[in-house]
């Protein structure tokens, strides 16, 4: 639970993610999403309830489970007077990551990210920040992924090649990945379970297909309008007599 003032902006919520699987995290804004990324990652302290993650407490293990853990967003920039290389340094330091430079390289490699690895990290496009944020977030191998709309605002074709590596990387290392994401083709994608909060609370649950069956529809946008709108599941619509027309 999270009460900022008189909002309690997370409520009570529950849920679990076992180890290789991805997890979506959907709701509007404000619902709480960011706030409960926020405390998973103990940037944010719960007022109440108990968050655990990789099997330990976090408020008992705080420094030990960080560093099993890695964070990727568009919102957050990395320091601009910095060189990608230097950026990747400082952070491969924070994470404790052995060997530094070879795993930069690997990186580096992996992502095409040689071509700018000494230019400032303020001086690149959308899309070279995209690369470059993801393996800042691949650095430490993290068992856990955490993952704020990690593909807003990019072009069709770079934000595929974003899913790409993040289904690979699931699939080398059997990490778990949580999305949180507006993007309902991207979770249907990626994501084996899906949970929809509303106003800091859980208002569905279940595989992308479970929660199209349960709401009636053919897509998970469709659901999540319903939930956004508190029209229900589709027996709950028909108890109700919602009549909905075809276009």
């Amino acid at each position: 639970m999270k009460t900022f003032g008189p909002v309690r902006a997370v409520d009570g919520i529950s849920f679990r993610l076992p180890a290789g699987r991805t997890l979506g995290l959907l709701g509007g804004n404000g619902a709480g999403k960011t706030t409960t990324i926020g405390m998973i990652m103990g940037l944010v302290r719960p007022d109440g309830g108990t968050i655990r993650v990789l099997g330990s407490e976090l408020a008992e293990d705080r420094s030990g489970l960080l560093a099993r853990m890695n964070f990727e967003s568009p919102y957050v920039d990395m320091p601009h007077r910095l060189t990608v290389r230097q950026n990747l340094r400082v952070f491969a330091r924070l994470y404790g990551v052995a060997d530094a430079e070879g795993r930069i390289a690997e990186l580096a490699e992996a992502f095409a990210l040689d071509p700018f690895l000494d230019r400032r990290a303020g001086a690149l496009s959308a899309g070279q920040k995209t690369r470059v944020a993801l393996a800042k977030a691949l650095l430490n191998r993290p068992s856990l992924l955490l993952l704020d709309e990690p593909t807003a605002s990019l072009d069709p074709d770079t934000a595929d090649w974003v899913r790409s590596r993040l289904e690979a990387f699931r699939a080398e290392t059997g990490a778990s990945l949580l999305l949180a994401s507006h993007n309902m083709d991207e979770v249907e994608r990626l994501c084996d379970d899906v949970v929809i909060l509303s106003a800091g609370k859980v208002a569905a649950r279940g595989t992308p297909v479970e929660l199209m069956e349960r709401f009636g529809r053919d897509r998970l946008e469709e659901v999540f309008l319903d939930v956004a709108r508190g029209r229900g599941t589709a027996e709950e619509r028909a108890r109700a007599g919602i009549v909905e027309e075809t276009p």
